[in-house]
């Protein structure tokens, strides 16, 4: 077995790019979703150890050093980040020239040719679901008969394999926590709307949703829900109450983790039996039952993607939602007690000022009790980038989705709506959804209620305004 380092190479302060992370950008607030995909695949490599820079402030001279004694190491990278990845990589390779070393993630999976010109330090990238793939290399199996990569043979030819065929027995994958209990240290992990700390981990992959903008179902997880038995979702969970007592939620996140509603009620009454707080990813049209199923077993909170308050928005990416469904369930969440992080996406195809407008009355008419307002963002991969690029809606001049200190810009840009206006809305949307008497007074009640909150708060209500002033920064 090759010594193998798993590696999130360092990127610029603040940025989340990790292989939970819906997008890859600086958030509002400080916020770093555990690198889950990459610590799976480091889960089935005897004696690997993972890397998570940026939320552990590593540099990326500490990695170098160590990388020395490795034989094989494997970063997950992203669009956004990939220039900085290769030299990251290139950087591994001129201090130890006989690791081997390549990449995983979206952005190789769908351009393994074009991501290997990139650099002939780059040996390898894989595809799809990389866990085994990289296991058979660290195996030192022959590499003309892994399925799932491409890579650089002794004559510097590159060369790509057949895929890999999708993993159906979800169950074959080991615990993911042990990972992030040997290597990561959970208290640098935050998300504004989860407890902290907290613990995030898939219980299944794929989504059966066909939203065109949406990365990891078009890229590397397909669109077939296939997920773990549910005895194996609570031993694992049950593990990880007992090594991180500190830990004050659980976090599922599955792309939707309530397409499978027996299932996620099966599940929800089980943790009710451990007594442990959790929340999920869920679409806005779970049934009041469910909802309350899973309320009175634990659940505290739903990150739901209404994504836009204007139906024919909705349509026109595939969301499969209609609005007023979406307006029932949240009135559903309210008077049973569920808490919502509400995510909402502008300049989506058929936004205008108008159909801004009315996302941002649809949003603090529902009133979820914390948003995300991110701008749509064209993925390689994705049907939205193929689209925008048929129709020259992407501005080249901002296609890079991120500027240099990992603010998100707007790469869309549509004859009737300026890619400047779509980023300008950002903020008036959240001025308009927080700055409201409402709003302020729910957050000081919270506050008043939980005394430990408030610190928190506060922190976080700098970060916010820093945020909104970097963004000024970029706008002018």
């Amino acid at each position: 077995m090759m010594r193998s380092l798993f590696l999130q190479a360092p990127a610029c302060h603040g940025f989340d790019g990790g292989a939970g992370s819906r997008y890859q950008a600086r958030r509002e607030i400080r916020s770093f979703w555990y690198p889950t995909w990459l610590a799976q695949a480091a889960a089935v490599v005897p004696g690997s150890k993972l890397i998570d820079a940026v939320p552990h402030g590593i540099t990326l001279e500490a990695i170098i050093e160590e990388a020395k004694s490795f034989d094989l190491a494997v970063l997950h990278t992203s669009s956004p980040s990939f220039a900085s990845d290769v030299r990251a990589l290139e950087a591994l390779k001129s201090a130890n020239p006989k690791l081997k070393a390549g990449f995983v993630g979206a952005k190789v999976a769908v351009d393994p040719g074009g991501s290997l010109a990139a650099s002939p330090s780059i040996d390898f990238v894989a595809g799809n679901e990389f866990d085994f793939t990289i296991r058979d290399i660290a195996e030192g199996c022959d590499w003309a008969a892994i399925d799932g990569m491409s890579y650089r043979d002794a004559d510097g030819t590159v060369r790509h394999n057949r895929p890999r065929a999708i993993l159906e027995d979800m169950d074959r994958l080991p615990f993911v926590t042990p990972v992030y209990r040997r290597d990561l240290t959970v208290s640098r992990y935050f998300i504004g709307y989860l407890r902290h700390p907290y613990i995030s981990l898939y219980t299944g992959r794929g989504c059966k949703s066909r939203c065109t903008f949406c990365l990891w179902p078009q890229t590397v997880g397909g669109h077939r829900y296939r997920t773990r038995s549910v005895w194996h979702v609570v031993d694992e969970v049950a593990w990880a109450q007992r090594e991180f007592p500190e830990v004050k939620e659980f976090f599922f996140d599955d792309d939707t983790f309530t397409d499978n509603l027996p299932r996620a009620q099966a599940i929800a009454r089980e943790l009710g039996r451990l007594g442990v707080t959790w929340s999920c990813n869920a679409k806005a049209n779970v049934p009041r039952d469910t909802l309350k199923v899973m309320r009175d077993n634990g659940l505290r909170l739903l990150l739901v993607g209404y994504e836009s308050g204007n139906q024919q928005i909705l349509h026109n990416i595939k969301k499969g939602m209609r609005v007023d469904v979406a307006r029932a369930f949240t009135k559903h969440c309210h008077e049973l007690g569920i808490t919502i992080h509400g995510t909402f996406i502008l300049g989506l195809p058929g936004e205008t000022r108008e159909t801004i407008e009315e996302t941002i009355r649809f949003a603090t008419e529902i009133n979820p009790h914390t948003v995300q307002v991110s701008i749509a963002a064209p993925y390689p991969g994705t049907y939205l980038h193929r689209q925008a690029v048929e129709n020259g809606w992407l501005d080249l001049e901002h296609a890079e989705l991120i500027d240099d200190h990992g603010v998100q810009l707007a790469p869309l840009n549509y004859p009737h709506l300026r890619h400047q206006e779509i980023f300008d809305s950002v903020e008036s949307f959240y001025r308009r959804f927080y700055l409201r008497a409402p709003k302020i007074a729910a957050i000081v009640s919270e506050m008043a209620r939980r005394p430990q909150m408030t610190q928190r708060r506060l922190r976080e209500g700098i970060e916010f305004f820093h945020f909104l002033r970097e963004r000024r920064r970029i706008a002018h």
